[in-house]
């Protein structure tokens, strides 16, 4: 991520993007690249998205299967 991103980034919104698209939480990758920014990454509001959009994930393709 570029500094402009860290600093701009919802990271609720960029959780709930990883969740709905079936990625595991990369949380740790974020947060050491917006470290070499200066920037401290909000885990917990991209955890709290990436549950969010791992439930509808996970809907669609239980959904799916039937």
């Amino acid at each position: 991520m570029t500094e402009s991103d860290c600093r701009g980034t919802d990271w609720n919104q960029l959780g709930q993007l990883d969740g709905i698209t079936g990625n595991r939480p990369r949380i740790d990758q974020y947060a050491y690249q917006c470290s070499q920014h200066g920037v401290t990454a909000n885990e917990p509001a991209y955890l709290d998205g990436w549950w969010t959009g791992n439930a509808i994930y996970d809907a669609r393709v239980s959904g799916s299967r039937m």
